[in-house]
C-alpha cells in the first residue's frame, strides 16, 4: 500500500485525533493537559523515546539515522475571542461535512494530528533510513513564537538539520516568512490644571504626533530585493495616556507597536527608524525599547527573551525545498505552490536565529488562525499527514 492511500485509510483516525485534542482547551502556558492526551497519541502511534523538555513541549521519534529532521507543531492556541460569534461550540470539536470544527483546528493542532498519524505509517513501513525523526509538539508559540526552540537548543542542546513546519499553508510549501518584533514608546510631558494647558506640556498631544510619524514610516518601509517577502510594517497597536487627573494635561503617554521585518531588517535598524521618526516628527522626552516575554511554563518553567523574532527564508533551489517539491509531486502528480507565510511561526527561532533550514507545509489555511468558526479539512490533513511520511525518502534521493 502505497503512502497516500495509507494517509487515507487512516483518515478517520487522525480527524478523531484532532477532535480529541481541540476537546482538550490549551492556552499558551497552560498546556498540561493537552500535551498529557497528545502523548498518549504518541505512544498509541509507535513513537519512542516520547519525553516533554524544561518548558513542557514534548517530543517523540521514529527511525534512528544519523541525520535529524524535524516535524514541528505547536499546540497552544489563542482564547476563543467573543463566543456569540461561534455557530458551534469552540472546543467541540466536531467531525461533519468533510470537516473538523474548533479552536485550533487550523492553527495548528491540524498539523500535529498528521504529524502523528505520518508517524504511524513509517512506523508501520519500519522505517530505517538516514534520518531520526523527530516529532515535536512545542509550547507557547502564541504568547512567543520560538521561544520553545529558543529553549530547546540553546538551552538542552537539541540538534537538528532540518525542520518543517507544519502551520497551515493550504497544502502549499512555504519557504519563510517576514520577522517581527515588539516595539513600546514611552513618552514624557508635563503636567498642569486644565484649565489653563499652556502651563504644561501634554503628553496626549506628543503621542498624537508619534502616531502620524510612524504611519508616515510605514509608507517608507522597503521591499526585500526579490520582493518574495514583501515590505516591513509598522503599526501602533496601542495608544495609553495618564495623568493626575481628567481635569489635567496628561504627562504620560505610552505607544505600543507591531513591527513586521522584512529580509535585511532588523531590531536595531527597526528601533533606530522609529527614534528618527519622532525627533523629525518634534516629539521629545521618549525612549524606544524592545519588551521582555517573561512568563513561566506550565512546568514552571521562566525562561525569558525579548520581544523580538527574527526574519527567514531559505533560497528556491535549497535542498530541503526542491526534497519537498520531490515528495509533493511524488504523492499527487503535479508542483506543489511555493509560497511564504504572512504571519509568524517557531521557524524565527530555527532557522531565523540558528539558521536551520525550514521548510512549512501545514493542512488548513492561514485566514482560519484566530478567526471565530475555525475548520479544517479532512482532505488536508490527509495530504500532510502523507507529505510528512514521504519527505525523509524524498531528502535521502536528493
Amino acid at each position: 500500500m502505497s503512502i497516500l492511500e495509507q494517509a487515507r485509510k487512516y483518515s478517520d483516525y487522525t480527524a478523531k485525533n484532532l477532535s480529541e485534542m481541540i476537546q482538550v482547551p490549551g492556552f499558551s502556558c497552560t498546556e498540561k493537559d493537552r500535551i498529557k492526551l497528545l502523548k498518549k497519541m504518541c505512544r498509541q502511534a509507535g513513537m519512542e523515546d516520547i519525553h516533554t523538555d524544561g518548558l513542557g513541549s514534548l517530543l517523540g521519534r521514529v527511525g534512528k539515522g544519523k541525520k535529524v529532521l524535524v516535524f514541528d507543531a505547536h499546540i497552544d492556541t489563542v482564547g476563543v475571542g467573543d463566543p456569540s460569534q461561534w455557530k458551534t461550540p469552540p472546543h467541540s470539536g466536531i467531525v461533519r461535512d468533510g470537516l473538523v470544527l474548533g479552536r485550533g483546528s487550523s492553527d495548528q493542532l491540524g498539523g500535529a494530528a498528521s504529524m502523528i498519524t505520518a508517524a504511524r505509517i513509517l512506523k508501520e513501513a519500519a522505517y530505517a533510513g538516514d534520518y531520526t525523526i523527530w516529532f515535536a509538539f512545542t509550547v507557547i508559540e502564541e504568547d512567543c513564537d520560538g521561544l520553545c526552540w529558543k529553549y530547546l537548543i540553546e538551552e538542552e542542546g537539541f540538534k537538528l538539520d532540518f525542520a518543517v513546519s507544519t502551520e497551515p499553508t493550504s497544502c502549499r510549501l512555504y519557504r519563510g516568512h517576514r520577522g517581527r518584533m515588539e516595539i513600546q514608546i514611552d513618552i514624557k510631558g508635563v503636567s498642569c490644571h486644565g484649565s489653563a494647558p499652556e502651563r504644561g506640556e501634554s503628553a496626549a498631544y506628543k503621542a498624537a504626533r508619534a502616531a502620524l510619524a510612524l504611519e508616515s514610516l510605514n509608507a517608507q518601509l522597503k521591499s526585500d530585493d526579490d520582493g518574495f517577502l514583501g515590505k516591513g510594517t509598522i503599526v501602533v497597536s496601542q495608544i495609553k495616556v495618564q495623568g493626575p487627573s481628567q481635569c489635567a494635561v496628561p504627562d504620560q503617554a505610552m505607544l505600543y507597536c507591531d513591527r513586521r521585518l522584512t529580509w535585511g531588517e532588523d531590531d536595531k535598524l527597526a528601533i533606530g527608524q522609529v527614534e528618527k521618526a519622532l525627533e523629525a516628527a518634534g516629539v521629545d522626552k521618549f525612549s524606544v525599547k524592545m519588551p521582555e516575554y517573561a512568563q513561566a511554563a506550565y512546568t514552571g518553567k521562566l525562561y525569558k527573551q525579548e520581544l523580538y523574532f527574527p526574519t527567514w527564508k531559505i533560497p528556491a533551489d535549497h535542498p530541503l525545498v526542491l526534497s519537498g517539491i520531490d515528495a509533493y509531486s511524488g504523492l499527487f502528480g503535479l508542483a506543489p505552490v511555493v509560497d511564504k507565510w504572512t504571519f509568524s511561526t517557531n521557524c524565527v527561532a530555527i532557522c531565523g536565529r540558528h539558521k536551520i533550514p525550514c521548510i512549512g507545509f501545514g493542512p488548513g489555511d492561514e485566514s482560519q488562525a484566530h478567526a471565530p468558526n475555525e475548520i479544517n479539512r479532512i482532505d488536508d490533513l490527509e495530504k500532510a499527514a502523507a507529505f510528512y511520511a514521504a519527505l525523509p525518502y524524498s531528502l535521502e534521493r536528493g
